[in-house]
């Protein structure tokens, strides 16, 4: 049973985990919140369950008695759930949907763990953490887990989609003189709004040499399209813009610099990918786990970390502007990202859990 909800950053290891368990032959439930319905095509062949929930930290006196009840009542439903479909093993992955069913699987002390996908654990997570059997973590250090040595903390990886995969075996090739330099530029599911603001303005400022061999794909939010192809359009820069790129993979694949958010599944594809990439942590995301995603490709040189509080069009300009002048560094860098990609983490997840659920899981190491 795989308790994941909310965002994509959650949904997203939870549905490589089920497809790898589903290919073993494996059996897969997926509890989920009422915004799970968005995410339902991701998981086909697997029962997908729905069941309230609510965010522990509501807002006012009132809102945190409504946030309580909701749990409860969702935590009702998953302790019927688990006593019906009896699972072998449940796996939450963070986000507040996850919550009743964790909090069901402990009161029914069925084999339980989590996975963590950011490089600091989350609030979630948090809360269950000295509840369950294992903690799975996406990188090899995360803050704020419990201090239980006889707990195993496995480092998996953050698992990644089929078609993010692959590109673990295709090479990086720096960019030449005598090619386009290809910019791909995308925000996640939150904060792209800055990056229309100052991304095209950075471009416009690079020398002419440069600007005439950009190649840019930028993700923008629907209404500030218009504004941002005009002006590339008005820049003679070649440009496309999208509020979805449907073929990202193969995007990734071919861009020879990334400006992103580094979001945990961000982080990880670049990694997997072996991509180089400046890196903007989104300033609110909880715990401000996103610059220590950012961190952990930085520390190794295969990312550039630029606060949005830096990000102006004068210094996003001037550094780009080095970068697209030194393939060998981007050359470095994608090396260094790559070293810390993991693009088996899915089987390297399904084992933890089916050791988890044979009772037959020791610390240290994924089995």
């Amino acid at each position: 049973m795989l308790a994941a909800g909310g965002t994509g950053g959650h949904v997203f290891p939870a549905q490589a985990l089920a497809a790898e368990l589903d290919r073993r032959g494996q059996v897969v439930d997926i509890v989920t919140d009422r915004r799970g319905d968005d995410y339902a095509d991701r998981f086909p062949g697997q029962t997908i369950h729905r069941i309230t929930a609510a965010t522990p930290s509501g807002r006012g006196l009132g809102g945190k008695i409504l946030a309580a009840a909701r749990i409860a009542r969702g935590t009702i439903q998953a302790h019927r759930l688990i006593r019906r479909i009896e699972p072998a093993a449940v796996v939450g992955f963070g986000g507040y949907p996850a919550l009743p069913t964790m909090l069901a699987a402990i009161a029914s002390s069925v084999p339980r763990m989590v996975h963590e996908q950011n490089a600091i654990l989350g609030r979630v997570n948090r809360m269950v953490s000295t509840r369950v059997d294992a903690i799975a973590t996406s990188f090899p250090v995360t803050k704020d887990l419990p201090h239980n040595d006889a707990q195993p903390k496995l480092v998996t990886g953050n698992p990644v989609r089929d078609d993010i995969q692959v590109l673990a075996t295709a090479s990086y090739a720096p960019p030449r003189p005598d090619e386009p330099f290809q910019l791909l530029v995308f925000g996640g599911s939150q904060g792209t709004r800055r990056f229309s603001q100052v991304i095209p303005q950075a471009l416009l400022a690079l020398p002419a040499h440069q600007r005439a061999c950009l190649r840019v794909a930028q993700q923008c939010r629907a209404e500030d399209l218009d504004a941002v192809g005009g002006t590339y359009a008005q820049a003679g820069i070649e440009a496309q813009t999208a509020t979805f790129f449907d073929d990202m993979p193969a995007r990734l694949n071919a861009a020879h610099l990334v400006i992103a958010r580094s979001g945990a599944g961000t982080v990880s594809e670049l990694a997997v990918a072996g991509r180089p990439s400046v890196l903007v942590p989104y300033p609110h995301a909880a715990d401000d786990h996103q610059t220590r995603n950012a961190e952990v490709l930085s520390s190794v040189g295969g990312a550039w970390v630029l606060p949005e509080a830096d990000m102006t069009a004068e210094v996003l300009s001037e550094h780009l502007g080095k970068l697209m002048a030194d393939p060998a560094l981007l050359g470095d860098a994608a090396r260094a990202a790559h070293g810390r990609g993991q693009p088996n983490a899915a089987q390297l997840l399904a084992d933890v859990v089916e050791a988890l659920a044979a009772n037959e899981l020791d610390g240290g190491a994924a089995p």
